[in-house]
C-alpha cells in the first residue's frame, strides 16, 4: 500500500465539507452523498500528481456530477422516501416549511435536472461551465433549467416568487 501524499491528505481535509454539501445537493441523500464524494476522492488520488496543481476542485466536482447522473440511469426511479417526522407546530415556521416542500420538489426532478440546478443556482456557475461539467450542451443545460424550475413552480406554486425573484399572479 503506498503512504498517501500529505499534500492531497491536507486538500480532502480542507476541502471534504464543501464538496460533500455540492453531493447531497445533487443527489438528496446523505449517505449516498457519501459514497459519491469518497469514490470521487479515490479517482483523484489515483491522478493526484497530475492534477494538484490546476484544478483538483473542477477534477472532483466533474466526477461527482457524471458518477451522481450516471448512478441514477442505473438505479429504479421509484424510491421510497420518509416523511419527515412530526414536529410540535410551536416548531414549524414558513422556512422550515417552504425548505421541506422544495426538498420534496426537487427528489422529484430527474438527476440530469437536478444536477443543472444544483451547478447553476449553488455553485453559480454559467450555462457553459454547467455543460462542461455535465458532458452536454449549453442547449441542453438551459433547456434542463428552464423545465426544472417551471417543474418546481408546478409543485410548489406558492414559492413561486421566491424562485423567480417577481410576484407570481
Amino acid at each position: 500500500m503506498r503512504p498517501i501524499d500529505p499534500d492531497f491528505a491536507a486538500y480532502v481535509r480542507a476541502r471534504q465539507h464543501v464538496l460533500l454539501r455540492a453531493a447531497y445537493l445533487v443527489c438528496g441523500d446523505v449517505h449516498r452523498a457519501e459514497d459519491l464524494l469518497q469514490q470521487a476522492f479515490e479517482k483523484l488520488a489515483l491522478r493526484w500528481s497530475t492534477i494538484r496543481h490546476e484544478q483538483p476542485d473542477a477534477f472532483v466536482r466533474r466526477v461527482l456530477y457524471r458518477d451522481a447522473v450516471s448512478t441514477w440511469r442505473r438505479t429504479r426511479r421509484e424510491q421510497l422516501t420518509l416523511a419527515p417526522p412530526e414536529v410540535p407546530c410551536a416548531a414549524h415556521d414558513a422556512l422550515v416549511e417552504a425548505r421541506v416542500e422544495l426538498e420534496r420538489a426537487l427528489a422529484l426532478l430527474t438527476p440530469k435536472q437536478r444536477a443543472v440546478l444544483v451547478l447553476r443556482f449553488f455553485e453559480d456557475r454559467s450555462a457553459a461551465d454547467a455543460a462542461d461539467v455535465l458532458g452536454v450542451s449549453v442547449g441542453t443545460v438551459k433547456s434542463q433549467t428552464h423545465v426544472a424550475l417551471q417543474r418546481i413552480r408546478e409543485l410548489v406554486p406558492h414559492l413561486a416568487p421566491t424562485l423567480t425573484g417577481r410576484e407570481h399572479p
